[in-house]
């Protein structure tokens, strides 16, 4: 676990101060969204009918989900399977140029090299912790949670602040016959980072948290369950969301022509209470099935003068 103190974090500061970070946030909400970007990174792909060894993000990509991102336009915004700090840069410089300015840029390194969680921000942190410590059991084994969990505190207002907890959870993808589709080191990841957020936030007695990302999972798996309770302890609850038609699902698994909903917001209870509609709201314009596999999730929380 790192903490990122204010004079030395290694954000991009463009910005002044808290009075004008919060001037970002549309009259008395503040927009949090979550968007596993789907490979914004280098890496052999299949990409307009060939195989193209170590290869970017297509262009037609990145301009489709930086349509997305605009059609959303979060203060602050969650990001999965983001590359290294290069590549949030460049996201950050094209949304900028195209006039949504974030002032707060950051990627977490974790055990995983290529794939980070990441956040663009509008208004300035509170707090940074950067959890790449969080390790489980695993079979006979000591494992790193893959992407690490990525905690930031912002102002609320009225001398309040909520944090938020990113994460992204391990895929189904498994390289162990014992454990298929991953579903046991999947809940061993969020059980790690369950307890770490219980530490750092209800033991501390936080009243406004969110846990938000891509957990792999759905609503009523092992994983996700973790989040909600640990015995008597009740954590937090899943926001519900949906699209313009009314829809719920955030991933196309176009293999197997699967519909899911895997991305999402825990809130805690006083957090949803402070949710605008207590519900969020899905992205579905037609760029965004080309930005990514995923869709954008946001929602609106109230903030109080």
């Amino acid at each position: 676990m790192r903490r990122i103190r204010q004079t030395l974090f290694s954000w991009i500061l463009l910005g002044c101060g808290l009075a004008a970070s919060l001037a970002h946030a549309s009259n008395s909400t503040i927009r949090v969204a979550t968007y596993n970007v789907e490979n914004y990174l280098i890496m052999d792909r299949y990409f307009d009918g060939r195989w193209r060894p170590a290869y970017p993000k297509p262009e037609s990509e990145k301009t489709a989900l930086r349509q997305v991102i605009h059609a959303a336009a979060p203060d602050i915004l969650l990001l999965q399977e983001m590359g290294t700090a290069e590549f949030l840069e460049e996201l950050r410089a094209d949304l900028a140029a195209e006039g949504l300015d974030y002032r707060y840029a950051l990627t977490l390194s974790a055990a995983d090299p290529v794939r980070h969680l990441a956040v663009l921000s509008k208004i300035e942190p509170a707090d940074i912790v950067l959890h790449d410590d969080l390790d489980f059991q695993y079979f006979d084994d000591r494992e790193m949670v893959k992407r690490g969990l990525l905690e930031l505190s912002f102002p609320l207002g009225a001398d309040q602040h909520f944090q938020v907890f990113n994460l992204h959870l391990k895929s189904r993808f498994t390289d162990n016959r014992a454990d298929p589709q991953s579903e046991l080191r999947r809940t061993r990841e969020a059980e790690a980072c369950r307890n770490r957020i219980i530490e750092r936030a209800l033991e501390r007695g936080a009243d406004y948290y969110l846990i938000a990302g891509d957990f792999n999972d759905h609503r009523d798996s092992s994983a996700m369950r973790r989040f909600l309770r640990r015995g008597e302890l009740h954590i937090g609850s899943l926001v519900p969301a949906s699209d313009s038609r009314g829809e719920i699902w955030t991933y196309f698994f176009e293999r197997w022509a699967r519909y899911e909903l895997i991305d999402a917001f825990i809130a805690s209870p006083a957090m949803l209470a402070r949710i605008e509609g207590g519900q969020g709201h899905i992205i579905d314009s037609p760029e965004a099935r080309i930005a990514s596999d995923h869709r954008l999730v946001y929602i609106d929380i109230v903030i109080t003068e």
